[in-house]
């Protein structure tokens, strides 16, 4: 299988030729600001890639929700151009060849589960810690969308009365309220750095952060009951994160005793490049139904 895959971001467009499981002759190039230029980088960047390759398809990561019934990107994203009408249709037809559209968080935890940290499970969440909480549901090797396609959007989930998950688990809320209690301006990476010195009001907010996280851990573990938990966006990556979601667990099953077993989690494998692959994945999945 050949293929051209794309990543469509906020800010850039990546791609690269998928061949042999391994991408190669990866680009990119910034993000247009109109249909118009969409249309035209994307119909570029397709015929150079046919001239240099055999494809037989192109394999699109995409921001919002991905309707493959009706080819349409629903929901809301930074580019709200490609929105809300049958791009699907609209862009085989500029390529002249076969397509595949995927959420970007689907894409990523397709990645996970064809290649990287769950290669050979069947059942896995994919949680990815960034701005917001998002994710992806796999079930039976595949992407679950839901009847709304909100399969994976845990961010939207209540950690307490008023609170939802992207309000509680997420880095750039924890600045935040850390930087209105203290009146500074500090990133997350300074308040780690704080927590771990021992300043009390960041191992406060650290901790409200590790705790959340790992309630919505929990609760989506002991609902849907999968194989693994991958966890991505930048913070995964830290060294520390793992080791101290796994105390807050330990608390949470102290307190749930009739909790019997405690959820298995990895940081996801692929980063920069997951959506590429997956989008790959993807293709391969919607080609043979």
């Amino acid at each position: 299988m050949s293929l051209l895959t794309i990543d469509i971001g906020g800010t850039s467009i990546k791609y690269a030729h998928f061949n042999a499981s391994q991408l190669e002759d990866e680009g990119a190039t910034p993000t247009p600001k109109t249909l118009d230029e969409f249309y035209e980088t994307l119909t570029s960047i397709v015929s150079t890639y046919k001239k240099k390759y055999a494809l037989t398809g192109v394999a699109i990561s995409a921001p919002g929700a991905v309707n493959k019934e009706t080819g349409v990107i629903e929901g809301a994203s930074a580019l709200p151009y490609i929105h809300d009408f049958n791009i699907h249709s609209a862009l085989e037809k500029r390529f002249a060849l076969p397509i595949s559209i995927e959420n970007d968080a689907n894409c990523a935890a397709l990645a996970e589960v064809k290649y990287g940290v769950a290669k050979g499970l069947k059942n896995v969440l994919f949680i990815v810690l960034g701005t917001g909480v998002g994710g992806s549901v796999v079930m039976d090797g595949k992407v679950h969308h839901g009847k709304h396609l909100f399969g994976g959007e845990f961010g939207f989930m209540l950690m307490d009365d008023t609170h939802t998950f992207s309000e509680l688990g997420t880095t750039i809320m924890m600045a935040k309220r850390y930087n209105e209690r203290t009146s500074q301006s500090l990133d997350a990476i300074a308040i780690f750095n704080l927590a771990f010195a021992g300043d009390p009001i960041a191992k406060e907010e650290m901790n409200i952060f590790t705790f959340n996280v790992a309630k919505g851990i929990y609760n989506l573990s002991y609902s849907f009951d999968p194989e693994l938990v991958i966890l991505g966006g930048g913070v995964s990556q830290a060294d520390w994160l793992i080791p101290e979601l796994k105390k807050q667990l330990q608390k949470i099953m102290n307190q749930v005793e009739i909790a019997s077993f405690m959820p298995e989690i990895q940081r996801c494998y692929y980063r920069n490049q997951a959506n590429l692959i997956g989008a790959a994945v993807d293709f391969s999945q919607t080609d043979s139904k």
